[in-house]
């Protein structure tokens, strides 16, 4: 939570002496970034304040449910899954109908309701499997309709020159958040049950809710054509023009008379986001890299991690040093993207490339893991996962975002989230059965495979070589 802190105020003394750095040599002059905004560093210390209060809530659900069982704890899981993957296209569209702001005002101040209620009605009945589910459904509701509004803010207050700087601090942010929220979480459910951990969530929602309502957002929707895709239309063929063309009319046609304010209105601006994604070449290929590195990628650590440290008798403490070491490789890489930046002015050359080079680094640590003999070498492994993973995140991420029409952000943040979803459903679902027909170390080296496949193909492919 000191990033922010710690960045702003050396991008600051950069940017107040610009004449200065130009003086001193094209080094200097080169080292010079302007610092992030200011309204942006405000809302991402909110929004990671937040993210912490919900890795702890989560940890006490799982941790409640599990009490009723494993199958009323997958149970809950699997709730706050398929009520986010059903609905997140729909939510994507209301958002860019509505604007982000909007949206994430609406889902804080329902998820500050939801979280007094649950915190008073554990305190009253306990940890009934009825209350767990009801809460896991209202989560997974309100993420459908709030991560696609989250995901386009940065866009909404940050240069594009800044964009890579921005999204790796945010996402350095949120793996320090999900590294520190299940102690948290452990201490509070320690402290105060469930009871105590839905407070501290709550007050999490009231301190974001506050951030939120003092932010200056700008809304895209009244100037479709102020943040143009300069170097990704060429790419996209055309399609990219198109699609904000579509988008620009169904925008400033919402709500006169058109019938976009009922729902069918809603469903037909959710599917008009599909036909962009799918007609851009640039955020086809995107998103489809995005969606075989969630299959692939995602659960190595999260499931055959554990699977292979019970079957190699390593013991939950080795299990829990492979999980720590990838968090922190995607966090040093995060820092890492987040320090550099990209210079000012302009999107990074190569993030094509260097999202590709993030998935063979990736598959390099998987194939490790998948043969480690040791548990040390297991660690290694996760470490160098989660590096090549970090920077995958870090290059595809501000990629996808600036490829978006400001007409469209939340919309393919939408299906961005939906992509990842649906493959890490049906790839975790295939891997468990693998797993227990031939061991662990089996889909681990096919999970190796895939993630290399996939780095290839996108080294292979022209238009994210070129983005």
């Amino acid at each position: 939570m000191t990033t922010p802190g710690s960045l702003a105020p050396g991008a600051d003394a950069d940017a107040t002496g610009p004449t200065g750095a130009a003086e001193a040599g094209p080094a200097a002059a080169a080292a010079a970034r302007p610092a992030l905004p200011a309204p942006y560093l405000r809302w991402l210390a909110g929004a990671q304040l937040g993210a912490l209060g919900d890795a702890a809530l989560a940890f006490a659900l799982g941790w409640a449910a599990a009490a009723h069982g494993g199958a009323a704890a997958g149970l809950v899981l699997t709730v706050i899954t398929v009520a986010r993957t059903v609905l997140v296209l729909v939510g994507g569209a209301l958002a860019d109908r509505l604007g982000a702001r909007r949206v994430m005002l609406a889902g804080d101040a329902v998820m500050l309701a939801a979280t007094l209620a649950l915190a008073a009605a554990a305190g009253v009945l306990g940890t009934p499997l009825r209350l767990l589910l009801l809460a896991a459904l209202v989560i997974g509701v309100v993420d459908a309709f709030y991560l696609p509004a989250s995901g386009s803010m940065p866009r909404l207050l940050v240069d594009a020159g800044q964009l890579p700087r921005a999204l790796a601090l945010r996402q350095a942010g949120g793996q320090l958040a999900a590294l520190l929220g299940a102690p948290l979480g452990g201490a509070l459910v320690a402290a105060g049950g469930l009871t105590a951990t839905a407070l501290v969530d709550a007050a999490s929602f009231a301190v974001l809710l506050l951030v939120l309502l003092l932010l200056p957002v700008p809304d895209p929707r009244r100037a479709p054509s102020a943040h143009a895709r300069a170097g990704t239309d060429a790419d996209a063929g055309g399609c990219a023009d198109a699609g904000t063309g579509t988008a620009t009319g169904t925008a400033t046609g919402t709500g006169k008379g058109t019938g976009t304010d009922r729902p069918a209105g809603l469903l037909r601006e959710a599917a008009a986001g599909v036909r962009l994604a799918a007609g851009d070449r640039l955020l086809r290929a995107a998103l489809l890299l995005a969606g075989a590195a969630a299959g692939a990628v995602l659960p190595v650590v999260a499931l055959l991690g554990p699977l292979l440290a019970r079957s190699a008798g390593w013991g939950a403490g080795a299990a829990g040093l492979v999980a720590g070491a990838q968090g922190a490789g995607v966090l040093a890489s995060a820092v890492l993207l987040a320090r550099r930046g990209a210079g000012a002015g302009r999107r990074p050359p190569g993030a094509g490339t260097g999202a590709a080079a993030g998935l063979c680094a990736a598959a390099a640590g998987i194939a490790l893991l998948a043969a480690a003999p040791v548990p040390a070498a297991g660690v290694f492994g996760g470490l160098l996962t989660g590096a090549g993973s970090g920077l995958f995140a870090g290059r595809l991420g501000p990629l996808v975002l600036g490829a978006a029409p400001d007409t469209h952000l939340s919309r393919v943040q939408a299906l961005l989230t939906l992509v990842q979803s649906a493959a890490l459903v049906l790839s975790t679902g295939v891997l468990g059965l693998l797993a227990d027909a031939a061991g662990p170390r089996l889909p681990i080296a096919l999970c190796a495979l895939a993630t290399g496949a996939a780095g290839v193909l996108a080294l292979a492919s022209p238009v994210l070589r070129r983005a």
